[in-house]
């Protein structure tokens, strides 16, 4: 397994948060999907951002 480094700090302990607003295909769409971050938990910097659910963009 490869452990991972912060690309800014060096660090290698991450963590995973959601944001409070939904991704959605449309602005009149009432489904959408969460956006995960991960992120180095020493100094912030987001590694990744990852939408939880594509099948709603899916046609």
């Amino acid at each position: 397994m490869i452990s991972e480094k912060c690309s800014k700090c060096g660090a290698t302990e991450f963590t995973e948060a959601t944001d409070y607003m939904p991704v959605k295909p449309s602005k009149m769409s009432m489904k959408g999907s969460n956006k995960i971050y991960k992120f180095c938990l020493k100094c912030g910097e987001v590694d990744s951002i990852r939408i939880e659910n594509v099948s709603i963009f899916k046609k």
